[in-house]
C-alpha cells in the first residue's frame, strides 16, 4: 500500500505531518523540486506550523512529479545518524507542476524559492553574468515556452505584474555567492534583453530578491533507503528523501508580501547573511568538493570513506587556507565549526557518493576554492590545500569514467593527450572558471603543477 492522503492514517501518529496537509493552501512556488528542497525548505517550512504550502515545480525531468502525484504529495524524510535513524511524513508539497511557473501569477503566492544547482542558472561562474548566448536562453527569449529557470521566473514574474498580484520575494537557496543579488542580476540581464522596459520597472518596486544561506547534507536515495522508509512508515514510499540531523537556513529578512514564520523552525533571520555565507561555501562546500575529488580518484564510493584517507586535507584546507579569510560574526565559534564539519562529513549512515558532490566543477569552483586562493595570494599567502583541492579537481577533469559538467566537452578536449603540467597551463586558461588573475599568477600555476603531478603518480599520498 502506497503513502497518500488516504493511507496517511496508517502512519505511526508521532511520524505524520504537525498539521492535516488538505488544509494548507499554497503560498509559495519552488522552482526545482528535488531532494535537497523537500529535506531542507520544505521541513522548515512544515515546522512553522502557520498554513503555508508549496507548489512544486520540476524543470527538468517529470519523475519527481511522478514519484509524489500519486503520493498526493506526501513523502518520508529519514532522518540519519551515525547511530540511529528517525522517520518524519512530510505534507508541505500540495502541488506538483512540470515546467509550468504559471501560479506565481496568483496573489495568494508571495514567495518563489529556487533550488537548480549552480549549473540550472546558466551563468558564467568566474563573473556571475547571464550567458545570453546559452542555447535554453535565447529559445526563452524568442518567445518560446520558459524552459530555463530564469526564463520561467520572468515569464511568471511577468504574468504577476499583469495580473496585479502585488509583492513578492523571490529567494534562490543554491550555492552562488552573494545568491539573491546574483539572481537579481540574472533577471534583469534576462529582462533587459525583452522589449517590455515597464517589466523591469515593475520588478524593481515589486520584487526582493533575499540572500540566503542553505546547509544540509541530502545523498541520492537507495533502493535500500526505500526498504527502510517502508520499514519504519509502514507504507510504500517512492518519494523518500534521506538527510542528517544537522540543517541550517540563514535568510536575509526582505519579504515585501510576508513569509511563513520560519525562524519557529530554527532558521535565523538576518539583515546580512554574507558572513555566514561565505563561510559555508569556502568551509563546507570548499572541503566537500576535495574530499570527493580526492576521494573519487582514490576509489572511496562515498565521503565518509573518503574522510578515512583525506580528513587531514579537509582539516588543514579549512584551518590553514579558508579560515584567514574569513569575517567571522560575533559569537560564532569557527573551531566549534570546523570540527562539526568534520563530524558530519565522516557520519557512516550518509552515503554522499563522491561522484555526486564531484559534478558540475567547472560551476563549483569559483566560490568553493578559488576565492579562498585569490584571498590568500592578496595576502601573500601560498594556499597549498586549496590548490590541491583544485589540482584534485583538474585530474578528475582528466580520468573520470563519465564527466558531468556543463562545460564537460571543453574540459576534456583541453586536457587530452596533456602532461601534468599542461592541464593546468589548458585549464587556467578557461576565463569562465579562472577568470584571467589566476592564469598570470607564478605562484598558484606552481602549486597546482606541484599538486597534480603528485596526484597523478599516488592520490593516496597527497596528504
Amino acid at each position: 500500500m502506497r503513502l497518500s492522503l488516504s493511507t496517511l492514517a496508517r502512519v505511526p501518529v508521532e511520524m505524520r505531518p504537525p498539521l492535516d496537509p488538505a488544509g494548507v493552501r499554497i503560498g509559495i512556488v519552488h522552482l526545482g523540486i528535488g531532494a535537497f528542497h523537500r529535506a531542507h525548505q520544505a521541513v522548515f517550512t512544515e515546522d512553522a506550523r502557520d498554513g503555508w504550502g508549496i507548489c512544486g515545480v520540476s524543470q527538468r525531468s517529470r519523475a519527481v512529479i511522478d514519484e509524489l502525484a500519486p503520493q498526493d504529495g506526501l513523502y518520508s524524510v529519514l532522518i540519519k545518524s551515525a547511530t540511529r535513524v528517525d522517520a518524519r511524513v512530510v505534507g508541505a508539497v500540495r502541488e506538483l507542476r512540470f515546467a509550468d511557473a504559471s501560479r506565481i501569477a496568483e496573489p495568494a503566492v508571495r514567495v518563489v524559492t529556487l533550488t537548480v544547482t549552480e549549473k540550472g542558472y546558466r551563468h558564467d561562474p568566474a563573473t556571475g553574468r547571464l550567458r545570453l548566448d546559452d542555447e535554453g536562453i535565447r529559445a526563452d527569449l524568442g518567445g518560446a515556452p520558459p524552459r530555463t529557470v530564469v526564463g520561467q521566473l520572468v515569464r511568471g514574474l511577468a504574468a504577476r505584474r499583469g495580473a496585479d498580484a502585488g509583492p513578492v520575494a523571490v529567494v534562490c537557496c543554491d550555492n552562488l555567492s552573494h545568491n539573491g543579488r546574483t539572481l537579481a542580476g540574472l533577471v534583469g540581464e534576462f529582462v533587459a534583453a525583452l522589449p517590455d522596459e515597464p517589466l523591469a520597472e515593475w520588478i524593481a518596486s515589486h520584487v526582493s530578491f533575499p540572500s540566503t544561506v542553505v546547509d544540509r547534507i541530502v545523498p541520492a536515495t537507495t533502493p535500500e533507503d526505500l526498504a527502510e522508509a517502508r520499514r519504519l512508515i509502514g507504507l510504500d514510499d517512492f518519494g523518500t528523501v534521506v538527510t542528517e540531523p544537522f540543517k541550517q537556513w540563514v535568510i536575509e529578512d526582505d519579504f515585501p508580501g510576508g513569509r511563513p514564520a520560519w525562524e519557529k523552525a530554527g532558521a535565523q533571520l538576518t539583515a546580512d547573511v554574507t558572513p555566514y555565507e561565505v563561510i559555508k561555501l569556502r568551509m563546507l562546500n570548499g572541503a566537500h568538493s576535495a574530499l570527493a575529488y580526492l576521494g573519487a580518484l582514490a576509489g572511496c564510493e562515498t565521503i565518509a570513506e573518503a574522510m578515512t584517507r583525506f580528513g587531514e586535507v579537509a582539516r588543514r584546507l579549512m584551518s590553514d587556507d579558508v579560515a584567514p579569510t574569513l569575517d567571522v560574526p560575533d559569537g560564532f565559534d569557527l573551531a566549534a565549526y570546523e570540527q562539526q564539519l568534520l563530524d558530519r562529513f565522516a557520519n557512516p549512515a550518509l552515503r554522499h557518493r563522491t561522484v555526486q558532490v564531484a559534478m558540475d566543477g567547472s560551476q563549483k569552483l569559483p566560490q568553493r576554492l578559488l576565492a579562498t586562493i585569490r584571498e590568500r595570494r592578496a595576502a601573500g599567502a601560498e594556499p597549498r590545500w586549496a590548490a590541491l583541492a583544485v589540482a584534485g579537481w583538474m585530474r578528475w577533469v582528466c580520468v573520470a569514467p563519465w564527466l558531468e559538467d556543463p562545460m564537460a566537452d571543453r574540459l576534456r578536449a583541453a586536457v587530452a593527450g596533456a602532461s601534468p603540467e599542461q592541464v593546468v597551463d589548458r585549464l587556467l586558461a578557461i576565463p569562465e572558471i579562472f577568470g584571467d588573475d589566476l592564469r598570470e599568477d607564478t605562484v598558484v600555476r606552481a602549486l597546482l603543477v606541484d599538486a597534480l603531478e603528485r596526484i597523478t603518480v599516488s592520490v593516496e599520498g597527497v596528504a
